[in-house]
Parts: structure tokens; C-alpha cells; sequence
């Protein structure tokens, strides 16, 4: 009897759970977006020129978006905010797989790098951020593009800076500078050193 009362409650169970929707397939959903089916409503423009270079985790680049005023009135009407990317140029994807873009939003990997995430502001009134880029930011020349996302964080609009006019970015080389100061006074004491040892044991051996 015990065991009926256990399959019973085990059926109902696995009946109940059939009726609940899987999360992780209605995200996976939600996040098929593909660039070419996106109308490309936004002006994005940004601070450094063509060929211009930033230093990472020092200077500043500015980026501004804007409605396209060839948008009809209330083609804005679901943009909620605007989600801000740095990318990397084409001549910075050659022949580097982990830089591929990609049509499909969700596999691509030219716009790795988060810049920010902005309310838009009704009636596609102008929007500016200014980006210290990140310290993490490799050597690379980039591009910046924005998304106008909706209420269920769906990207519904895009515009980008031109990928013909990047700007370049020198990275950090993970050797501070004053860790070279360091490194050398070291060196210069460690000969100081041995050259001392060096001297004290030569007069020991005359003596």
C-alpha cells in the first residue's frame, strides 16, 4: 500500500512539473536576436578619431546616441534603454576565432565589452556617456555600437560608430612601471651585493 501511496504522489508530481514552463528554453527564446533583422534607428557617435589612440584604464571616450530623424514618429515607442558596446574593428578580427562576429547576438563575440546600459530618454532625446576604457581592454582597434532594448530586455534597434573609422586602444602590458623601478634597483643592489661577497672572500684567501 505504501508503495501505491509513493507512485501515486511520484505521478503527480512529474504532472505538475510538465505544466510548468523551463526557464532556460524561454530565455534561450528571448535571446535569438538576429543584427541583420534590427532596424538601425540610432545615431551612435564617439569622441577619439579615426586612428586615434586611448590608453586603457587612463582616457576617456565619449559616445552619444540619438533617434534617427528619418524614424517615423513612434518607432521609438518600445525602446526602454539603451545598452551601450565596445567592438572590435574587422582589422582587429583577422584570423582571431574569439573575435568573430556573428549575425546571431547571442554567438557573437566582435562586441565583447560592456560600456554601459542608459534609460532612453522619451522623444529620442540625445544621450551621451563618458567611458573610462577598462583596464582589461586589449590592444585592438574598436568601434562602438548601441542597442535600444525593450521592457523585456530584448534588443529591438541598433546604431553603431562606423567599423571603418575605429579609434585603437593600447592596452596594459601587465608590467607596471613600478615594478620595472623595482626590478632594476633589485638588480642593481644584487651585483652590489655579490661583488661585495665577491671581495671579503678574496681577502680571506690572501690572509
Amino acid at each position: 500500500m505504501a508503495r501505491l501511496g509513493v507512485a501515486a504522489l511520484s505521478l503527480v508530481l512529474v504532472l505538475l512539473g510538465a505544466g510548468v514552463p523551463r526557464p532556460a528554453a524561454a530565455a534561450a527564446a528571448k535571446t535569438q536576436v538576429f543584427l541583420s533583422k534590427l532596424p538601425k534607428a540610432l545615431v551612435v557617435g564617439v569622441s577619439p578619431k579615426h586612428g586615434e589612440v586611448v590608453h586603457a584604464g587612463e582616457n576617456t571616450v565619449t559616445v552619444t546616441w540619438s533617434l534617427n530623424t528619418t524614424e517615423p514618429a513612434g518607432a521609438d515607442a518600445a525602446f526602454k534603454s539603451v545598452k551601450v558596446k565596445l567592438c572590435y574593428a574587422p582589422a582587429s578580427r583577422t584570423d582571431r576565432g574569439w573575435r568573430k562576429a556573428s549575425d546571431d547576438l547571442h554567438k557573437d563575440k566582435a562586441c565583447q565589452f560592456k560600456v554601459t546600459v542608459q534609460p532612453y530618454a522619451a522623444g529620442g532625446a540625445a544621450g551621451k556617456f563618458d567611458y573610462v576604457v577598462a583596464r582589461d581592454i586589449p590592444t585592438a582597434s574598436y568601434f562602438v555600437r548601441a542597442y535600444a532594448v525593450d521592457a523585456s530586455g530584448t534588443e529591438v534597434a541598433y546604431g553603431q560608430s562606423s567599423p571603418d573609422a575605429a579609434f585603437d586602444v593600447a592596452g596594459i602590458t601587465g608590467i607596471h612601471a613600478s615594478l620595472k623601478v623595482a626590478a632594476g634597483v633589485f638588480s642593481t643592489f644584487s651585483i652590489a651585493a655579490l661583488a661585495f661577497f665577491f671581495v671579503v672572500e678574496k681577502r680571506k684567501k690572501d690572509k
